[in-house]
This record gives C-alpha cells, sequence and structure tokens, in this order.
C-alpha cells in the first residue's frame, strides 16, 4: 500500500476506539524460519493506546483505563498522530534494562522507570491498518510513532530460534513472542500467527480462594483453566510484605462466594510436597468467585500438576481470568 509524506493512501477509514488486543498461543516449542520475526516477551501490562480527538487514553486488554495509573504515559503518547491506535505494553525496567513486573506493582514510587513499549499499529490517521501484513504495520510504525523519554518501539530480531532463545537466557529475560511476519491483526482472536514461549518459571493463576491469616489472609488458592473447569494447582504463602498482603486482601474480599471453584478438589491424601487441599482442610478455606488473576514464580510443576514452591508476584489487572491456562515452561 503506497504511502506519500505523511498521508496513507488507499486504506479503509475507521474513526479510532479501543481494539481488542490480538493473543498470543502459548507454546512448547519455538518456530523457525524466515517466515517469522522475534520479539521479547515483556513482562508488563499489556495495553491499548487511542489518540483521538486531541485526547490520549490508555486501556488495558479489558479496557480498564490507564489513565489516572500512569498520567506521564498519557502525556508521553501525544506525540502520536491524531486519530491513531497503537498496542503496547507498559513495562518497568530495573537497574540492568530488564522488565521487571514486581516493580510495575510500585508505579507511585518508581514512575521513572515506566515505560510503554509499542509493537503494533493499528489505525493511523483514521485509516485502518489490522488487514494489512505485520511487516508493513511495522514499517508505518516506524514512520509515523516516534520514541522519547517514556516511549519505545518494541524491537523485532531476524534471526534463527536458537540464537533468540541463547541470548534471552542469556539474558535472564522471561521469555519470546514469535509473529507471522504476513499475518494480520485479529482483534481478541488466538490464532498461533502469534506465539509466546516462556522461558522463565511462572505464569498467571486465577485466585479462587485463601486460607484466612494475618492481614487477611494466610495464603491464596490458585488455579488455571482447562476449558471451562477451573483446576487448582497451589497455596501460594511466599512473596507477600504486609503492604502487598493488604492490597491482595482489598481486592478480594469482596469476591466471597459459598461456591467452591475448583473442578479437582478436595484431594483425597496429602502430597509429599505439602500442597494438598483434603476435605478437612478445606474446612478452613474461604471461596471466591475467580475474578482475580495473579502473577506466581515457582520453582517447577509436579507428575501431579501442582507447583513447588510457590511465591507471589503481583496482581494481573490487565487478563481476562477466563483466558488463563497452563503455560508449559522450558529447561
Amino acid at each position: 500500500m503506497p504511502v506519500r509524506g505523511n498521508r496513507l493512501i488507499g486504506l479503509p477509514k475507521r474513526d479510532a476506539c479501543f481494539i481488542e488486543p490480538m493473543e498470543c498461543l502459548p507454546v512448547t516449542r519455538l518456530p523457525d524460519g524466515p517466515e517469522w520475526s522475534f520479539e521479547i516477551k515483556l513482562d508488563g501490562y499489556r495495553a491499548s493506546a487511542v489518540k483521538s480527538g486531541g485526547r490520549v487514553d490508555i486501556y488495558s486488554r479489558r479496557k480498564k483505563s490507564f489513565n489516572s495509573q500512569y498520567p506521564y504515559l498519557v502525556e508521553a503518547l501525544n506525540e502520536l498522530p491524531d486519530e491513531t491506535v497503537v498496542d503496547g505494553e507498559i513495562v518497568s525496567l530495573d537497574d540492568s534494562g530488564r522488565p521487571s513486573f514486581h516493580l510495575l506493582q510500585q508505579f507511585r514510587s518508581q514512575a521513572s522507570r515506566i515505560h510503554y513499549f509499542i509493537f503494533d499499529l493499528l489505525i493511523c490517521k483514521e485509516r485502518e491498518l489490522t488487514g494489512l501484513a505485520l511487516s508493513r504495520r511495522r514499517e508505518l510504525l516506524q514512520q509515523f510513532a516516534k520514541p522519547n523519554s517514556r516511549i519505545r518501539i518494541s524491537e523485532q530480531f531476524q534471526v534463527s530460534a536458537s540464537e533468540m532463545l541463547s541470548a534471552v537466557r542469556g539474558q535472564k529475560l522471561e521469555g519470546i513472542v514469535a509473529k507471522l511476519k504476513d499475518s494480520a491483526y485479529q482483534p481478541g482472536k488466538r490464532t498461533g500467527a502469534w506465539i509466546k514461549y516462556r522461558v522463565n518459571r511462572g505464569q498467571e493463576l486465577v485466585i479462587g480462594g485463601y486460607i484466612p491469616g494475618r492481614h487477611g489472609f494466610d495464603s491464596l488458592i490458585v488455579g488455571y483453566y482447562r476449558g471451562d473447569d477451573l483446576v487448582y494447582v497451589a497455596r501460594v504463602r511466599n512473596g507477600f510484605v504486609p503492604a502487598s498482603r493488604r492490597q491482595v486482601f482489598e481486592k478480594i474480599r469482596g469476591l466471597v462466594s459459598p461456591r467452591m471453584p475448583f473442578v479437582n478438589l478436595p484431594d483425597e491424601k496429602e502430597s509429599r510436597w505439602g500442597d494438598s487441599l483434603t476435605a478437612e482442610k478445606m474446612k478452613q478455606c474461604v471461596w471466591l468467585a475467580p475474578k482475580v488473576v495473579a502473577q506466581i514464580e515457582f520453582l517447577e510443576w509436579t507428575g501431579g500438576d501442582r507447583l513447588r514452591h510457590s511465591k507471589f508476584v503481583g496482581l494481573r489487572e490487565d487478563k481476562d481470568p477466563r483466558l488463563v491456562v497452563k503455560e508449559q515452561t522450558v529447561e
């Protein structure tokens, strides 16, 4: 599609508005070949930015406004052309320049570390780009979205899968996103044209209950969806400080439910790892409507599909609980 100066020619018109993000399919093996491009999997909040009528709005993947939380990003995104929509990730960088979801939770005290990484251009100057190939959208992104102190363009790498994996492991990063260069942008879809490959041991999990304790709870009861079923995998006690424990309890205390949401409880017997929830232990539990997602790190999956040595990292307010599935980690 031709581009003349700063005008997009021949593309359909569309009002700039929130577009549901295209999803990545979790995989256990990286694809390879010249038809794929690679990006670093950023450990942050997926966010769409819309500039329309001179106003910038930043939305989570569930269309929750991020404007009050990140006003400095709103200001920085004012440099986008009007009637434009971009897709990206809100990320906090540690002292080594690596994404840190933990620091992102401290968005007030760590504001100077927080950036918005743009990786796709969906509407530009009232022209819709979603039907174009990713490679073409990226060319236009480089032309129309200008980086500044807060805004960055997510880098794409044209290397082999083994080279990309070696680099990500060497930098101790979360994982890799691979995208087909000729893929159109399909809002809300998980087609396999975009895939994510996790290197570290951690993932999002749904909070379905808790065991009471100091500051509201002693441990969180978490799991993932397998189809329509919520599968219990761990009781998470580690990773909390009093402030984060209070924050989480304020988020979940209004979700108390008489219904136990997990399909694989109670456990029939105690496990060697102490993660079992027998009928007797379940008498201590408070069950919740499964509406809150947490980022959890862990040592490994056990043969019984449970987590060993799990640790709370933060809440994921940008995630739809129904889309939380088991993500395989790799050696």
